[in-house]
């Protein structure tokens, strides 16, 4: 299964999903691979590399660990060029998000919860979290707002 990975190391190259896209970035970025768009599966996110965020959080009781590709990593792969960065979810729920946020609080595109995949009936595939138990500031409605899950597509504006 190792010919699904993608390589990280060479920018501006991404790939094909080998499985069904879970994910559609557009707007204003430099690199793509299906018209003006770059589209991944699970296999290409996980091989930019996962980090884990444990949080509380407004949906779950207790803390909950998350993994998933950090947002700036993700952005960066892809050569956004925006100040701002509108979620789409599959029910076309969105949140615009200044991009600063991402390197500022290390937010994530999580896949998974406590070690599990999570379906789309429960939040999933993807769940943009910020590690609301490490910044007070973050444990306010602005920000769980912005805490878009069943993610499908990111817009770089």
């Amino acid at each position: 299964m190792g010919f699904l990975m993608v390589s990280t190391a060479q920018a501006g190259s991404l790939g094909t999903p080998a499985e069904k896209p879970i994910l559609t970035i557009s707007g204003k970025i430099d690199t793509t691979n299906k018209d003006d768009s770059a589209q991944f599966d699970r296999p290409m996110l996980e091989a930019l590399g996962m980090v884990t965020v444990e949080t509380t959080t407004p949906w779950y009781n207790g803390a909950v660990k998350f993994e998933g590709v950090p947002i700036a990593t993700l952005l960066k792969h892809v050569g956004a060029d925006g100040q701002r960065a509108i979620f789409v979810a599959l029910n076309d729920y969105s949140s615009e998000i200044p991009v600063e946020d991402f390197a500022k609080y290390n937010v994530i595109l999580a896949l998974k919860r406590n070690g599990e995949y999570m379906p789309v009936r429960d939040k999933g595939p993807l769940f943009v979290i910020y590690p609301f138990d490490n910044h007070p500031e973050l444990k306010s409605q602005t920000f769980y707002g912005r805490s878009v899950w069943q993610v499908a597509k990111i817009i770089i504006k």
